[in-house]
């Protein structure tokens, strides 16, 4: 039996990437899916693709939500998904180090904008719109490795998806405090294929030797694929979740189970 055949969903961020995947895998389950973003365009034919609703959302803006929240009046299940490391290609945006010593603050403040405000905001609307639907729910935030670990060159994203993870135990605890049956959990990816990596890795005879190095140190030695984080959304929306709250599930191959090690060691 499909598992989330009922629920009402909306993904953010999900043009491309984890969020399509999951809003997919949604849809595959049986879901009504709202797949949002702020590109139209690709927004528009990933959700005809997945068989999903488009909704333009900048997750950053308030009046947004405010939007979303009078068209999808019932929801039953929230993807935070959304976010934005710092480094991409945009016109006029900054290209400077993101490390701590030199990371300017207008690239600090709009990576939080997006990656923690964004989640906010959407904690804040799925809480209001669950509470009206029952006071039942699930709240899903997607966090990253990143957020469990230092990275000196990404200290913005970093400090972003950390702060993701803090919000959602937060938003648990709330939630279980006001008698809500309202689940908020955090999901951390490591190496995920996305388009994210694909400036990084190219189409030339070495791609597969980038590859390899960049998952050098995950004992898995290989990346993860959007796909396998949906499932693991899939189970977090579904009623077999029931008693899952504030927790953090890490899908990274096993490079947090230790220090780094290879099969052959």
């Amino acid at each position: 039996m499909k598992r989330l055949i009922g629920k009402t969903c909306l993904v953010t961020g999900a043009a491309r990437g984890i969020g399509q995947a999951i809003a997919q895998a949604f849809i595959d389950e049986g879901a009504v899916v709202f797949l949002t973003d702020i590109d139209q365009v690709t927004g528009q034919v990933a959700a005809k693709n997945v068989g999903a609703t488009f909704l333009t959302l900048d997750v950053a803006s308030e009046a947004d939500w405010a939007r979303i929240a009078r068209e999808v009046p019932k929801l039953d299940v929230l993807v935070n998904n959304a976010g934005v490391t710092g480094f991409e290609a945009k016109k006029g945006q900054s290209t400077s180090p993101h490390d701590p010593e030199n990371a300017s603050l207008d690239d600090w403040r709009a990576v939080h904008q997006v990656n923690l405000d964004g989640t906010f905001l959407g904690c804040r609307y799925g809480i209001a719109a669950m509470r009206a639907n029952g006071g039942k729910g699930s709240i899903i935030n997607i966090s990253s490795r990143s957020g469990l670990v230092g990275i000196p060159m990404a200290a913005a994203y970093a400090s972003s998806k950390a702060a993701v993870r803090n919000h959602s135990k937060t938003v648990a605890l709330y939630c279980a405090q006001q008698g809500l049956n309202i689940r908020c959990n955090s999901i951390h990816p490591a190496a995920i294929l996305t388009p994210m990596w694909e400036p990084m890795l190219g189409n030339g005879p070495d791609r597969e030797a980038r590859m390899k190095a960049i998952v050098a140190d995950t004992p898995m030695q290989r990346f993860g694929t959007p796909q396998e984080v949906a499932a693991l959304a899939v189970l977090l929306a579904s009623d077999e979740a029931a008693y899952i709250t504030g927790s953090e599930m890490s899908i990274d191959g096993g490079i947090l189970a230790g220090s780094a090690v290879t099969p052959g060691e």
